[in-house]
């Protein structure tokens, strides 16, 4: 059921009504407009784009002389067209009070735009990608200081809004399995687990701000769709000077929608296979004559069926956002957003044989019951505020709280299947999980120049808290199911009948909190190297209460990061970064004691380059990780662990590899993202496992392709969109056999009706490739089929206001 307080400001926005505040009407630069313009000379960009709006810029033509813009296609508002031409420039946008345009120079460090005596400063626009039609991001925030991935010692990739629309990416999952060297894998539950290099990012950024998003007393529920995000920042590599302790995969930055400038609204339809349909608003604007204060609202509902018999999902989520300026230098933002997902899941999958022989059946089958049901909720609530001292000073502090409610009862089917499809169980399940996060950043960062060099600092503190009341039961029926001939009407359980059966239920609460104080210095040694510098101070407190309790702490634990750049030219850097791991564990052995934490470095040495004016990013990384004591399961211990096996240290870990990567416009009017990944996994010393592959679910190839064409001149309304995704073979979780690798096209064709209206026809999965996707899987259950051939029709309107 549709909630109201986001509604009335959906109308609002939509509308133009007053929200107990009075807005200007839309001047002619905030009108939306259809441009097809090729690279050309900037002074020539800037009088199209002026000509087309009935808009004056005045300008000095010294200023523009030898200066060349990016093509600019798309619909926006002029003065979005003329940011987009300005790029990389070394010069900004003023709207003068009448409205007019006058173009400036400005500093390299910053793009301002100013609006009356309102500025907005880089912070808010550098790194946002909506509107900019591009795969190319200018800069990214990972870092809290905004900079330009060249200028970043370790590998980074942003998914910009652009491409997650253009492949119709709805949920996290999904958008990793797009992004170079990262795995989506699907977890033992509805959630997921994300994995770069070879190890798990179990720490996920709202805005900057990390807390712990896969920390279940059961399985792995974390889930994460997409329609409040502007984009998706992800560092490859060790990121505790980020995030804290562990983190050795990398970071994952979720970056919300904001409040706009320009009033835009947005309706999105959608109808695809499997009974799949949706309708999205998206609306935003500013709030009052000054244009200070800005709103946006995004509502989006999603029902579908399933290539999967008897399996339905309905979401509903809802966000709402206000951005005000309280001075020129100084901006609050606050936002609430809430998902709601009901379905009726398959959990786990399907079994294989004992030897890991695949079964071989329909991608429809279903292993649940008819009375199967989950219900997801999250409730999340953001806060920021930023000041700007002057041009090189600025001051943050974010915070963001997360609650979630996340209840199922499902049946699963698993153990060993014999030739005629008997002996396997059914396992009935009841799950309550109840958990809070809290996260809190604050930083300063700023530039100054000092003893003839030119530095950069940050310095910053943040803390997070995790804290959960769960519950789980369970009732195991042996020998009871045919994986050819499935029950689907087996009475459904209740918390009485399974105890009364014989069944168990575990009751447990974590409390985890973690703090820190971190900084890093960036100084410019010459005029083309950098060296940045930078650690992290770290406490850390896990308390576990389930049959016993378990606890873990650590104190003021270093972990220092060291990088070099250098500019070989404007365009291309070449790098090297060093940091260490320190990674604390709540794994148990089986005499009860916790784990000793991971420790390791990461080396990591690559080339970058940003082209075409930043239009074009790309880079080249070869990287080494060495840890050690990293938690195995214990199969010898048995269930001793809370019904679950313990574990023991993996003794010595190596992931290594090289990468290359490119995004953003290659030719005109072509925008195109492609990665490739080589990645070996091992475990150099260990005791059961030397010399085995230690990340199950990485492959050792992986190349991911997607391209979209907007076509020139009279076709310039269509465009043609197709990728690929491609890896090598991965083993079941007890790297007793292997899973095929596989290769999945997918494609796109979209066509422009009017400035307003635009469909596009999205086909996943092309050629209909049988083949299962990355899982905790073994020969007991969770082997889970990737999706068949579907198809997905969107018809978007947005009207110009």
């Amino acid at each position: 059921m549709l909630k109201p307080w986001p509604l009335a400001l959906a109308v609002a926005l939509a509308s133009g009504l007053p929200l107990a505040v009075v807005h200007a009407e839309p001047t002619v630069q905030q009108q939306l407009l259809t441009f097809d313009l090729p690279s050309a000379s900037l002074g020539a960009t800037l009088n199209a784009i002026a000509r087309q709006s009935s808009q004056v810029v005045s300008l000095d033509p010294q200023l523009v002389s030898g200066k060349q813009a990016p093509a600019i296609h798309g619909t926006m508002t002029a003065q979005e067209a003329m940011r987009q031409a300005l790029s990389g420039s070394g010069l900004r946008l003023v709207v003068t009070g009448s409205g007019s345009f006058t173009v400036v120079a400005a500093h390299d460090s910053a793009d301002a735009l100013e609006l009356g005596s309102t500025t907005v400063t880089g912070t808010q626009l550098g790194a946002t990608t909506e509107g900019s039609g591009s795969y190319a991001a200018r800069a990214v925030s990972l870092g809290k200081s905004e900079q330009k991935l060249k200028d970043i010692p370790q590998s980074v990739t942003v998914l910009t809004r652009q491409q997650m629309d253009d492949q119709n990416l709805t949920d996290l999952r999904d958008a990793a399995n797009q992004i170079t060297g990262v795995v989506g894998v699907k977890g033992v539950g509805q959630g997921m687990v994300l994995s770069s290099r070879g190890f798990q990012i179990d720490a996920w950024q709202y805005d900057g701000v990390p807390i712990p998003r896969n920390m279940y007393a059961l399985g792995n529920w974390a889930t994460e769709g997409l329609v409040f995000f502007d984009r998706l920042e992800v560092l490859r590599g060790a990121s505790g000077l980020l995030q804290g302790t562990g983190a050795p995969g990398g970071a994952v930055n979720l970056v919300r929608k904001r409040g706009q400038q320009a009033p835009t609204v947005s309706l999105t339809g959608k109808a695809g296979s499997w009974d799949h349909y949706g309708l999205q608003l998206d609306a935003g604007r500013p709030l009052n004559a000054q244009g200070t204060l800005r709103g946006r609202v995004v509502v989006d509902e999603d029902r579908t069926h399933s290539f999967t018999d008897y399996a339905w999902s309905d979401t509903t989520s809802l966000y709402g956002a206000l951005d005000f300026d309280l001075s020129p230098d100084t901006t609050i933002g606050v936002g609430i957003s809430n998902t709601d997902n009901e379905a009726r899941p398959m959990v786990r999958g399907f079994p294989r044989y004992p030897d890991g022989g695949d079964i071989g059946l329909p991608r429809s089958v279903y292993t649940g019951a008819t009375w199967n049901r989950s219900q997801i909720e999250q409730t999340t609530l953001y806060a920021d505020l930023e000041h700007r001292f002057d041009d090189n000073w600025k001051f943050k502090v974010s915070a963001l709280r997360m609650t979630e409610q996340n209840r199922s009862k499902h049946q699963r089917m698993h153990g060993n299947v014999a030739p005629d499809g008997s002996g396997l169980m059914f396992a009935d399940w009841i799950t309550d999980f109840d958990a809070t996060k809290l996260g809190t950043d604050m930083f300063v960062s700023g530039n100054f120049d000092a003893l003839s060099l030119e530095h950069e600092v940050v310095l910053g503190a943040n803390y997070s808290k995790y804290t959960s009341d769960d519950m789980y039961a369970r009732l195991f029926t042996p020998n009871a199911g045919n994986i050819f001939d499935i029950d689907h009407h087996r009475p459904e359980p209740t918390l009485g009948s399974i105890l009364a059966a014989g069944g168990a239920a575990a009751y447990m609460d974590y409390d985890v909190r973690q703090k820190g104080i971190y900084g890093s210095w960036r100084v410019k040694l010459t005029d083309d190297l950098t060296a940045v510098l930078g650690s992290r101070v770290s406490w850390y407190n896990y308390i576990y209460n389930g049959t016993s309790k378990t606890t873990n702490t650590a104190t003021g634990e270093v972990t220092p990061y060291f990088g070099l750049v250098y500019a070989l030219t404007e365009q291309w850097s070449v790098y090297a970064s060093y940091t260490d791991v320190f990674e604390p564990q709540s794994e148990r052995t089986v005499n009860g004691s916790v784990l000793e934490p991971i420790i390791g470095t990461n080396y990591e040495i690559g080339l970058k380059g940003e082209l075409y004016d930043g239009r074009l990013n790309t880079s080249f990384a070869v990287f080494r990780y060495d840890h050690e004591n990293r938690a195995v399961t214990d199969y010898d211990s048995g269930f001793a662990c809370d019904g679950w096996y313990c574990s023991q240290a993996s003794g010595k870990v190596r992931s290594q590899g090289f990468e290359a990567e490119a995004s953003g416009e290659i030719i005109d009017g072509l925008q195109l993202s492609a990665g490739y990944t080589f990645n070996t996994t091992k475990f150099l010393e260990d005791p059961d496992n030397k010399g085995k592959v230690f990340s199950q679910w990485t492959p050792k190839h992986m190349l991911r392709v997607w391209g979209n064409y907007q076509l020139p001149g009279e076709l310039s309304r269509l465009s043609v969109g197709a990728g690929f995704n491609s890896q090598s073979h991965t083993l079941g979780y007890y790297r007793d056999y292997s899973i095929p690798g596989f290769t999945v096209w997918n494609t796109r064709l979209a066509y422009q009706l009017s400035s307003e209206v635009g469909i596009a026809l999205n086909i996943n999965n092309l050629f209909d490739k049988r083949y299962y996707i990355p899982t905790y899987s073994d020969p007991g259950g969770n082997n889970m089929y990737g999706d068949p051939r579907n198809f997905m029709l969107s018809v978007k309107y947005t009207p110009n206001l």
